[in-house]
């Protein structure tokens, strides 16, 4: 019958945590306590209790061996991946580059470029003609979604210093990879592991001290990566939880979906966090805050500069066109 070893591994991290001279440490905890507690060196006879802590030892090693082996063949296909991707976006910049410097080519719009085009040049030939009237609709739908934003925004809490909030029974904090909260107990006496209870899935959280209501219990608005979130006591009086976020690219509104939002926009992430990540995330991650300070700002995101670069030029390198009356496919 195949145990069920996982189910131990809250209270076995949360143990692990608390021996600062780590893993020899803790070991040492484990074999005094077999030592006092238990007859494990003198039950089963001289040399027995070696034995089976060697036979144990050899049927781990291989296994942790195994994984490490796997991991690492992985992780190198992961990179090798991700080379050939980089690749790739190398070669298409540099077709793209070709393109845009050979007066012979014409540049190939999408349907919705396009449009997009169209819809602009109308709009300079709408004010450039001042005895024609002007069309407000589009800048009025403009005006009524900035509104409706500020208006959704006036609702949600400022973050605190740590991107988080500190909300009545708990303060929380993210970064891009986790986030952090810490939980006042609220006892007299200093709490043990055995007197809190804690259960974490992917989306839900519940926790508080045992025989009371929870202090926290709902839904994640996303999902967490469960072996890697941890829990422990501090000082005997602070639950102090650490979820690992999934997606790393996405920031927090809240903790539980019942608790109240944080404006995302106001998040303001320090460098040393971004120095953090690998080239490739901390440029993806540098574009979507870029990306946000220009919609806050109303102005157009860094794809779409690009695509407004690509037909500035175009329509520069092809000055006797009348893009007016053009129709691009």
């Amino acid at each position: 019958m195949t145990k069920d070893l996982e189910k131990f591994d809250v209270v076995l991290l949360s143990m692990a945590q608390q021996h600062e001279g780590g893993v020899e440490d803790f070991l040492d905890t484990i074999f005094n306590f077999l030592a006092r507690k238990t007859d494990f060196y003198t039950g089963a006879g001289e040399g027995v209790a070696e034995k089976l802590v060697k036979t144990l030892f050899k049927k781990y090693e291989a296994t942790a061996i195994s994984k490490a082996t796997t991991d690492k063949a992985r992780r190198a296909e992961q990179e090798l991946k991700r080379k050939e991707k980089l690749e790739q976006k190398k070669k298409e910049e540099q077709n793209a580059d070709a393109i845009l410097n050979s007066d012979s080519q014409i540049v190939e719009l999408t349907d919705e470029e396009a449009d997009k085009l169209q819809k602009e040049l109308d709009r300079k030939k709408s004010t450039e003609n001042t005895s024609e009237p002007v069309n407000n609709d589009s800048k009025q739908d403009n005006v009524q979604m900035e509104y409706d934003d500020e208006e959704q925004e006036k609702n949600k809490l400022k973050p605190n210093s740590g991107n988080g909030a500190d909300l009545q029974n708990y303060r929380w904090t993210q970064t891009l990879q986790e986030v952090e909260l810490r939980v006042p107990l609220k006892v007299s006496f200093s709490a043990r592991p055995k007197d809190v209870q804690v259960s974490i899935t992917k989306k839900h959280l519940r926790c508080g001290v045992k025989g009371q209501p929870p202090i926290i219990d709902g839904e994640f608005p996303h999902e967490v990566k469960l072996e890697e979130s941890t829990w422990v006591i501090e000082d005997g009086k602070v639950l102090l939880i650490n979820l690992e976020k999934i997606n790393k690219m996405q920031w927090w509104a809240n903790v539980v979906t019942s608790d109240p939002e944080i404006s995302t926009k106001k998040v303001n992430p320090e460098p040393s966090k971004l120095s953090d990540l690998d080239g490739e995330t901390r440029g993806l991650v540098e574009k979507m805050m870029y990306d946000q300070r220009q919609k806050e700002l109303g102005l157009p995101t860094s794809d779409e500069q690009k695509k407004q670069d690509v037909i500035k030029k175009f329509m520069e390198q092809h000055p006797e066109m009348d893009f007016s009356k053009c129709k691009f496919n």
